[in-house]
């Protein structure tokens, strides 16, 4: 069995808002063989930086497009062609786009490594350790604490027993964001809270709001600092009474090494959209030897989070499932049948590889640029 071909295909909505969503828009990588297997995967990154990743043509033995290390090859020799890739990209890539690239082709890989075989990704990566996960449900804050409030009573009687808010408008002022906090609370009730900060505060801040958000019984406080203050994480998590989350914008093993190394937070979130099943279980041994908890991060479409599912129900760990209720068509309609939480509690597709289809219809409406 061989590559023939690499079809990267942009898609987006028409309401595109200017909000921290990235289920607004999404970049496919389909993988063909000879033998009329195809493997899709999805990057969440700039969809056009994705593409050109893919599209550009060879220029020296490090500095390749990937499309070029790919045609001919093997499609079911992931480990070999990560390292392929990664080694032929030294001079453009190492981090950030190069590798969500390499993570949407991963993906693609693997899901044709699974339809290859007739098994689901999770039995190749080792087998399933769960037969279902407690999902949370994640969406961003309200304007203030009472439109907060709103939208979690809403989730609560959707079937949640926990549900995160994120980002904006988290960190105007200590006001502020004791108001969200407060009014999401208020809107669970005794549910499962988890607070997004979203990269906004200094370490000795995110000290005292992990202390005022104690009161509220939350149970983590995720991404408080900028994401490559590694000495600010591990001082934080040293004295912080609330967990601390973090890794979503992490590319790669390279990029979560400091955190793991450093013992820096208490849960890892990895996104497979951005460092595939390859590195994804290098990472879940890494983070599973320090003894710390694994979760994945989950904002885009029913691409990834099968391929989350598929991923995270392999960890020893399990414990919750981030699931992604932002009302967008990508979210919910690309893909034939619903990737989505029901009472709760989501489970992994079992059909061969990713084990979901694609609804072309919703491809065609949507494209906005393709390359082959």
């Amino acid at each position: 069995m061989k590559i023939t071909e690499v079809v990267c295909q942009i898609l987006r909505i028409e309401n595109v808002q200017a909000k921290t969503a990235s289920s607004q828009d999404s970049v496919l990588v389909r993988i063909r063989t000879d033998n009329g297997l195809e493997g899709v995967g999805e990057a969440d990154s700039s969809p056009e930086m994705v593409k050109a990743a893919i599209d550009a043509p060879f220029s020296h033995n490090i500095a390749s497009g990937l499309r070029a290390l790919l045609i001919g090859e093997n499609p079911i020799e992931t480990d070999r062609l990560w390292d392929k890739m990664y080694r032929a990209t030294m001079y453009c890539g190492r981090r950030s786009v190069m590798i969500t690239a390499m993570a949407a082709i991963d993906m693609a890989l693997w899901d044709l490594k699974g339809k290859h075989f007739g098994e689901p990704i999770y039995r190749l990566l080792g087998g399933r350790r769960v037969d279902r996960i407690r999902a949370y449900a994640s969406i961003l804050f309200g304007g203030d604490g009472t439109e907060t409030a709103e939208i979690g009573r809403r989730w609560i009687e959707a079937g949640y027993t926990a549900v995160k808010f994120g980002w904006e408008p988290m960190g105007e002022s200590e006001a502020v964001d004791l108001d969200l906090v407060g009014g999401a609370r208020e809107g669970i009730g005794d549910a499962t809270l988890l607070i997004d900060a979203g990269c906004v505060w200094d370490a000795r801040t995110a000290l005292r709001r992990a202390h005022a958000f104690a009161d509220f019984g939350i149970e983590w406080l995720e991404e408080p600092l900028q994401p490559d203050d590694y000495e600010g994480y591990r001082w934080l998590r040293d004295r912080s009474p609330v967990p601390i989350a973090s890794g979503e914008e992490e590319c790669g093993r390279q990029s979560f090494r400091p955190l793991i190394d450093l013992r820096a937070l208490d849960v890892y979130q990895v996104d497979l959209s951005r460092n595939g099943f390859t590195e994804s279980a290098y990472i879940r041994q890494r983070v599973e030897e320090i003894g710390a908890r694994l979760c994945n991060h989950c904002y885009t479409s029913p691409i990834t989070v099968a391929a989350s599912l598929h991923w995270l129900c392999t960890c020893r760990d399990a414990f919750l499932f981030e699931d992604c209720v932002e009302d967008s068509p990508l979210r919910h309609e690309l893909t034939t049948a619903r990737v989505q939480a029901v009472d709760g509690w989501i489970e992994p597709p079992s059909g061969p590889g990713l084990g979901v289809e694609i609804n072309e219809d919703f491809v065609q409406s949507t494209l906005v640029s393709q390359s082959d």
